[in-house]
């Protein structure tokens, strides 16, 4: 929309930025929730191999994130 409103090149990146900045929280967030109750469960349950699995779930995760 900013585009067509023929907005300011820079404050169309500003805010692009901005909404990346959130993304990354979010995903941040949801890694978090993650480790918390799907890795916690797995390795409460005694688990080992599922636990294993979920925690390389959340390696992958972040390692995405952090590419991105």
């Amino acid at each position: 929309r900013m585009v067509d409103e023929d907005v300011y090149c820079i404050d169309i990146l500003t805010q692009v930025a901005a909404v990346t900045k959130a993304l990354h929280g979010v995903g941040l967030g949801l890694v978090e929730q993650h480790v918390n109750h799907c890795v916690l469960a797995a390795a409460a349950d005694g688990d080992e191999e599922a636990a294993r699995e979920k925690v390389a779930e959340a390696t992958r995760a972040i390692e995405r994130l952090i590419r991105s």
